[in-house]
């Protein structure tokens, strides 16, 4: 009997093992329109990181609102450049989607430095006058800094 209930509890941790590491693999990209994201004003990466609850671990994330920071804005465009302004060249796009939230898996390669850049779909661009070294943008923005906002 003890061989049995250590067998289970072995094959009981690898699956949850398993289950765990294709979860921070798998892929989660926003797109426009699209309406499956939540918690809005939260820092997404608490959740979708290496080991936590949420699907794939985000390698940016964050929201957008409008000039008064109060309402969504959707389906703009965050772009990440290596160079202040959008200048440099661009190491990662990512959709804002139809909940105001941007968010991806894909591979962004911080080094140096990257200065992101927000465009509305009516055409407003906004560039952060200062580079990131990571992608939890809600760990700053609606915390100790103003919301993502455009007009």
């Amino acid at each position: 009997m003890k061989k049995f209930t250590y067998k289970a509890l072995l094959l009981i941790i690898v699956v949850l093992l398993i289950q765990s590491c294709s979860r921070d693999k798998a892929t989660n990209i926003s797109a426009y329109n699209d309406t499956e994201s939540h918690n809005m004003g939260q820092n997404c990466m608490n959740c979708h990181k290496p080991g936590g609850k949420g699907k794939g671990a985000f390698q940016a994330a964050g929201n957008v609102y409008d000039s008064l920071q109060t309402t969504i804005r959707t389906n703009g465009t965050v772009k990440l450049y290596t160079g202040s302004n959008g200048s440099g060249s661009v190491k990662a796009t990512i959709q804002v989607d139809g909940n105001g939230n941007f968010f991806t898996t894909e591979t962004i390669d911080f080094t140096g430095g990257l200065y992101p850049c927000i465009t509305g779909s009516n055409g407003d661009v906004h560039y952060m006058p200062y580079s990131i070294s990571m992608g939890q943008c809600n760990s700053c923005h609606g915390v100790n800094t103003n919301k993502i906002w455009l007009k």
